[in-house]
């Protein structure tokens, strides 16, 4: 599978606003585990870059809909979540950006995805000076409790600039023209019903697949 991340001129403006993003290419994210519920969420993400910042876009056409996980690092996971899992040109491992539908965000740098009782063989929370220079913004309030059980869409809408992941991986050269490997998922494992969703298909229902 490929995507292209097309290149602006200038940032996009922090509106969770999906038409503004036309000049981006659209992917849907239409692997759904077989471990899922009934639920049949329809998710697509737009990216965009310039010399040295991705920018991204979440549409996600969701029910269910629950957010209880607050600051920086925390589970969101378990909310209602999308998720986007990129390793750059350069440097040993991956970075996994995970956003609940509140804007609250978990930020990993994973060099080994091999699990073990405390998280994984060998990874870096991203130290919150660095995973602060990342924004995330949503079209929903930062708590969602009750649960929203009827039909709605909302859209989570990020920003990463090199600055937040060099420390970590390395020296990003201009993004023009490089190649790297991604993912990018929907989830939200304590809703009432929970699903895995993703772009690229994955042979078991583990996000931390590189």
């Amino acid at each position: 599978m490929f995507y292209n991340v097309n290149k602006t001129a200038a940032a996009p403006a922090q509106d969770c606003n999906w038409e503004k993003w036309a000049v981006a290419e659209t992917a849907e994210l239409t692997n759904l585990r077989q471990e899922s519920s009934d639920h049949r969420p329809h998710v697509f993400v737009r990216l965009l870059h310039d010399k040295n910042t991705i920018y991204g876009i979440f549409k996600a056409e969701d029910r269910y809909v629950r957010v209880t996980h607050t600051g920086y690092q925390n589970s969101v996971c378990k909310d209602s979540c999308v998720e986007f899992f990129f390793k750059p040109s350069v440097g040993q491992g991956y970075f996994n950006l995970e956003m609940s539908a509140g804007g609250s965000y978990l930020f990993y740098y994973v060099r080994n995805h091999q699990r073990t009782e405390s998280g994984f063989v060998d990874y870096s929370p991203v130290d919150e000076k660095y995973g602060k220079l990342i924004t995330v913004k949503t079209s929903l309030p930062k708590v969602v409790e009750p649960e929203i059980t009827t039909p709605l869409t909302w859209y989570a809408q990020f920003t990463i600039p090199m600055a937040a992941i060099e420390p970590y991986c390395g020296k990003v050269a201009d993004l023009d023209g490089q190649k790297w490997t991604c993912n990018f998922y929907k989830c939200g494992d304590d809703t009432s019903h929970p699903h895995w969703l993703t772009w690229g298909p994955l042979p078991v229902c583990n996000y931390h697949q590189p």
